[in-house]
């Protein structure tokens, strides 16, 4: 798949997300709204729907920041950040995105926004200090590689709209166990609806979960391609890699919602290196020592 279909491939999948996210919510809206025999519940539901993916888009970037405590970066305090920001953008033939800096020792980065226009790059403090000018350039590179393919308004999205599946599974439940509809004429409604709604609220956590892993792991790998084709020299990005993924200790404002979005994984080395099947089916990332030998590869 070349880069135009790879872009092509992310707007369609970001309307995939957002349509499916609303016919989620107008399901749940109807299932609770035809229980309590109250047409009004769905169209709250609807509107909620509509109201969460107008966010989404248009503020979902804010909402990452604000949950990452970013704040601006100076061009006097960061100099080097933001003078390989300009020159690599120049290279991409993109617009200077916005720079930010988390006050954090754990080497690690993202790239949010809606569009290349509107789009943001953020590094720690901890990156910023330990990576030298070419292994700053690979982790820039890899950033805006993805505001280039596109995936930043995609991966931002699913922060809201992942989230927000999980949040509405639970009001499901939380109704049913207050019961009050339909279901108390009919204690075999009451009890399928009751299954329903546990079943809901087990597995609206694994699909938010899913959501954040499709549009994700091979977009890792992608960018590091694309970042490695910007700057030249893929020895760079992968010497950065290897810093970010022997770094242990998890970053300090570490989240599940967010974690799909930085270039390592959040929550260290010791999470990604862990025995655990599960935990690595669940990661985020694909393990750094398989994408530093993807860079390397002659």
């Amino acid at each position: 798949m070349n880069l135009y279909n790879q872009r092509s491939s992310n707007i369609r999948r970001t309307w995939a997300l957002v349509i499916g996210f609303l016919l989620v919510v107008i399901a749940a809206g109807y299932a609770i709204s035809w229980y309590y025999g109250n047409p009004g519940i769905l169209y709250i539901a609807i509107l909620i729907a509509v109201m969460t993916n107008f966010y989404a888009y248009w503020a979902s970037d804010k909402l990452v920041l604000s949950l990452n405590h970013a704040r601006p970066a100076s061009r006097e305090e960061f100099f080097d950040f933001y003078t390989v920001t300009e020159n690599l953008a120049i290279a991409a033939g993109l617009p200077k995105p916005k720079l930010y800096v988390i006050d954090d020792p754990a080497p690690n980065a993202f790239a949010t926004g809606r569009d290349e226009t509107h789009a943001v790059v953020c590094a720690t403090t901890g990156l910023l200090s330990m990576m030298t000018r070419s292994e700053l350039e690979g982790v820039v590179g890899h950033e805006l590689s993805h505001i280039k393919n596109r995936d930043i308004l995609l991966m931002t999205v699913a922060v809201v709209l992942a989230g927000f599946v999980a949040i509405v599974a639970d009001i499901f439940l939380s109704m049913s166990f207050w019961g009050g509809g339909r279901g108390n004429d009919n204690k075999q409604g009451n009890a399928l609806f009751m299954i329903v709604a546990v079943v809901g609220i087990i597995l609206a956590p694994v699909a938010a979960k899913l959501i954040q892993l499709a549009v994700s792991r091979r977009r890792e790998y992608l960018a590091d391609a694309s970042g490695a084709l910007l700057t030249r020299y893929p020895e760079g990005l992968a010497s950065a890699l290897g810093k970010i993924g022997s770094y242990t200790a998890p970053m300090q404002s570490a989240n599940l919602a967010t974690a799909h979005l930085f270039i390592g994984d959040p929550f260290g080395a010791k999470r990604e290196g862990s025995s655990n099947w599960i935990e690595k089916m669940f990661s985020t990332h694909p393990p750094i020592q398989q994408r530093i030998q993807a860079l390397l590869e002659k």
